[in-house]
């Protein structure tokens, strides 16, 4: 695909996403309005469940595109043993997911759907990442410093817990923030 003859449209309001896609000098417009709920069968394999919703956020874009425009939607999970872990609801939930994750290794998916109005495909990234055991002071300090509510695990890797807590990562660092640019850079090269 020659990337500049098309209107790349990011579907996401995630200030992250829209950040890293920035990263690859490509032009591009954000309008994250959609008509997906965003439901997934718990039971479905779970590397499968964020493309599920990104393809979704897709399909429930609210408007037809354009004949040059070029759909981006993502979604992003993190997985700790059979746990699925969106976002928190509250502090209380974001304690839980953080004592959950600490001393452990957990999977963080990103499902990426691209789109045009002649077709569209997707593919899931998978990252695992360590944390140290993180003191409950530690959590604590995290949560009411930068308030993670809005991200999937209650944590940002580019924040202060990861500076202080994350000891290993196998996989891209920029999937566990939420979209796995190198491989969204082929994937539009290639479509």
């Amino acid at each position: 695909m020659n990337l500049s003859e098309h209107r790349i449209i990011l579907g996401s309001a995630s200030p992250r996403r829209k950040e890293l896609l920035a990263g690859l000098d490509l032009e591009f417009t954000v309008d994250a309005e959609t008509n997906c709920d965003e439901k997934y069968d718990p039971a479905s394999r779970h590397d499968m469940i964020p493309l599920e919703i990104a393809k979704a956020k897709s399909k429930g874009f609210h408007r037809p595109l354009e004949d040059d425009e070029v759909l981006i939607t993502a979604d992003t999970m993190v997985f700790c043993g059979r746990d699925i872990m969106g976002k928190p609801k509250d502090r209380d939930d974001a304690v839980h997911m953080l004592r959950r994750l600490s001393g452990n290794t957990h999977t963080v998916v990103t499902g990426v759907y691209i789109r045009t109005n002649a077709k569209g495909q997707g593919f899931a990234c998978t990252s695992e990442v360590t944390f140290k055991k993180l003191e409950d002071s530690e959590i604590e300090y995290y949560i009411d410093r930068y308030r993670p509510y809005d991200k999937a695990g209650a944590y940002g890797i580019q924040e202060w817990i990861g500076y202080a807590g994350i000891t290993s990562i196998n996989g891209s660092y920029y999937n566990i923030m939420g979209l796995p640019v190198q491989r969204l850079y082929t994937a539009l090269k290639d479509f």
